[in-house]
Formats: structure tokens, sequence, C-alpha cells
């Protein structure tokens, strides 16, 4: 299996090298890698809607909705820099394969509580805040390690690809999730979630690429605070993946729809738990119709602008769903919402990772989960408190336009909107 690194040299993708919409699947750590996240994807998502439901069921208030949204916020914040330390210096699948049975551990203790008859919501908080935490050191090493499991004309596309399988678990995972909370509540949920995350284990377990940076520059990396400066000094003083960070946290946390979907499918559309479950896939939906165009596509042109025009998409969406009171219609909204948020999505990745150094990833994913993450669970307790205070409609639209507002600021400046596509790896 090829193993070229990325960033070693420019990278560029003319036409006659484009890549077939699955090409990245013929490497076979890559297709362990992407078969058991799909399962494990689908029990996440899963548990996302149940969370939100059983907490709204328990409670009744928008404000501890958005609460969950602290708890999955706070840890990754608190714990992604030195994760993606820890991702640059040990063994990737190993520190992969430890996360995975932390997240089990906790799905299966949110199962068990719930089965026994869980009345008050703070066991959720805790355990939410936990498989955070873990979270925050699995995702620096995930991506650090995809680049490794791919050759470098193939990148995109599995770039492309792993967004397309988050959203078929993101569209698989809600549907069910309505069907069983429906018919079993959440307890059943939890516990599939549980036994999800063995897929991505059993995975890990089976690769036979090394999960090292490599041999020569994992000997120069300590976890240490030298080695969080480092990680910090690259991404500052490289202006594209500083600007697509800023641009990914300004839209999420105004653009925070998703957690206030509970009040929509209750009390503003009436279509109760199943109803959620559906309103909960259509993003995914949409995301997964443009997923496999831009597999297919593999490099664009423009791609700074089209990024900026994306996310303003993004945000007049989400202003038309919140105006909504018609189920086809927001439907129809959120799943443009996922479309946009797709392609600008893929693009970031994209440039990111081919503009940083092998060793130096697991870093640079990590600072950019606190814009990634930290955005959109902060924006979820700004929407509960606004939603709270003034309700669910307005702190949607208001969230859109500030989405809106983001983009226009990011068109007027120069790195991103000029990017055309061409990524340089430092060294």
């Amino acid at each position: 299996m090829a193993t070229t690194d990325p960033a070693s040299s420019p990278v560029t993708t003319n036409a006659k090298e484009r890549p077939t919409a699955f090409s990245s699947l013929r490497h076979r750590d890559f297709r362990l890698l992407w078969m058991g996240q799909i399962v494990s994807v689908t029990g996440s998502q899963m548990q996302l809607v149940a969370i939100n439901w059983h907490i709204y069921l328990l409670t009744g208030s928008a404000l501890a909705l958005g609460l969950v949204g602290l708890f999955r916020a706070g840890p990754i914040i608190l714990c992604s820099l030195m994760g993606g330390v820890v991702a640059d210096v040990i063994d990737r699948r190993r520190l992969m394969m430890t996360t995975q049975t932390i997240m089990l551990a906790c799905s299966g203790m949110l199962a068990l509580i719930t089965f026994n008859g869980l009345r008050r919501v703070w066991p959720i908080y805790l355990l939410t805040a936990i498989a955070s935490a873990a979270w925050a050191f699995d995702t620096p090493a995930r991506q650090s390690l995809m680049p490794s499991l791919v050759p470098a004309k193939d990148f995109p596309n599995a770039v492309s690809l792993s967004m397309l399988m988050f959203q078929i678990g993101m569209i698989v995972g809600p549907a069910l999730a309505g069907f069983i909370l429906g018919n079993f509540g959440p307890g059943v949920i939890y516990a599939t979630n549980a036994a999800s995350f063995v897929a991505v284990i059993a995975g890990l377990a089976l690769m036979r690429t090394s999960g090292r940076a490599s041999e020569r520059e994992s000997d120069k990396t300590r976890v240490s605070f030298a080695a969080l400066v480092e990680g910090l000094r690259f991404v500052w003083h490289t202006p594209i993946i500083v600007q697509t960070m800023t641009l990914d946290f300004a839209a999420t946390f105004f653009a925070s729809a998703n957690q206030l979907l509970p009040i929509y499918a209750k009390d503003i559309l009436k279509v109760g738990a199943q109803g959620l479950g559906v309103l909960a896939a259509a993003p995914a939906t949409g995301a997964v119709i443009t997923g496999l165009v831009m597999a297919r596509l593999g490099t664009l042109k423009k791609q700074g602008l089209v990024v900026i025009v994306s996310v303003a998409i993004f945000g007049a969406a989400t202003i038309a769903f919140g105006v909504s009171r018609v189920l086809w219609l927001s439907l129809l909204m959120l799943a443009i919402v996922g479309a946009a948020d797709t392609v600008s999505t893929i693009l970031r990745q994209t440039i990111r990772q081919l503009a940083t150094p092998n060793n130096l990833r697991g870093r640079m994913t990590s600072v950019n989960m606190i814009f990634f993450m930290g955005g959109p669970q902060l924006g979820e307790l700004e929407a509960g408190a606004l939603a709270a205070l003034f309700g669910a409609p307005f702190s949607v639209v208001t969230g859109g336009v500030g989405c809106l507002l983001a983009a226009a600021i990011a068109f007027g400046g120069r790195t991103l909107r000029r990017y055309a596509g061409t990524v340089s790896g430092k060294q």
C-alpha cells in the first residue's frame, strides 16, 4: 500500500489523474477504518438524538438542551491541544483504540443507568463530558492517521468519502433513533452505540500501517509544552489554515440549529419523536448527495471562493428553516444546510491536511478541533439561551444572519478568497 506523505511536496491534481468516486477504498487500511466508522458514526448519531430528546423529556427546558453543548465543548477545548501533541508522539492506532474503548464504556454506563430509571440529567452531562474528553484525543489521531492510509493523489477523495461516511451515519442514525425512541426509549440507543465502537476497534487492530508519524519525526517530539507551542506557531504562521479555522468557528457558532430540533419537532412543526428523526436526518441527506458529487469531481478550482459561498448558502438556508412552519420546506432547507456544509468542510479539511507536515498534523488538527467543535457546541449553548429568552425561531434566524456576516467578512479578505487549490507542505 502506498504511504506517500502529501505534505512532503507540492500537491496538484490534473484532469488525467482525477480519481474515481471510490478510488481511496482500494487501499485496505483506509477501507478498514472507513467501514468501521460507518457503524460507529451511525451509533453516535443515534445517541446524539437520543440525548437531546431524553433531556428535553426530563426537563422541558431549552436551556438544559443548550447545556449539552457546554458539556461537549468544554472537554474538547481543555483537552484537544494536548490530544494533538500525544497524537504526534505515540502510535495513533493504539491511541484510537484506547479512546474508542473509553467512549464505549461511557455509552454502556449511560444505557445501564437509563434502564435503571434515570430521573436526573447530571449523569448524562457527566458521561457526555468524559466521552468528549476521549474524543478530543481520538480526532487528532484519526485525522492525522488518514493521510498515511492513502497516497497523495487519492487524499481529496478519501476526505470526500470520509465526509460521505459521516453523512450516511447522520441519515441512518437519526432515522433509527426516531423509530427506537418512539418504541423502546433512549436506553436501547445508548446500548446500541456502545456496541458500535467495537467495529472501529476491530478495524484498527487489523491495520498494517504504522500509526506513528515516523520513527525519525516521533523521536524529535515529546509530550511537552514546547511541542504544543511548536504546533500553535505553525498554525499561526500559515494564513490559509488560520482563515479556514476562524471562518469555520464563526459560521458554526452562529448557525447551530440542530440543538433546537426537539423544540421544532415537538412544539412548532408538531411531528413528535419520529418527525425529529426525519428532521435530524435531512441535513445528512443533502450532504450525502453532495459528497458523492465531490468525490467524483476531484480537485476544484477557486477553492477558497467556493468555501465562502458555501458558508453564505449555509447561513441563508438556516434563516429559511428558522421561519418555516411547513415540514417539507423545513426538510428542504435542512438538506441545503447539509449540502453547503459538506462542500465547505471537504475543502477546508483537504487544504489544512495537505498544508501540514506529517509530524505536525496531530497538533494542527487539535487546534482546528477548538474551532470546528468549539464553535457548534458553544453555539448550541448560545442558541439554547436565546431560545429560552426569545423563542427558538428568533435564535435560529439570528444565527443564520451571523453566519452570513461571517461569510461577508471572509470575502473581504484576500488569502482565502484568492486561494486556487495548490498546496505546498511546509517542512
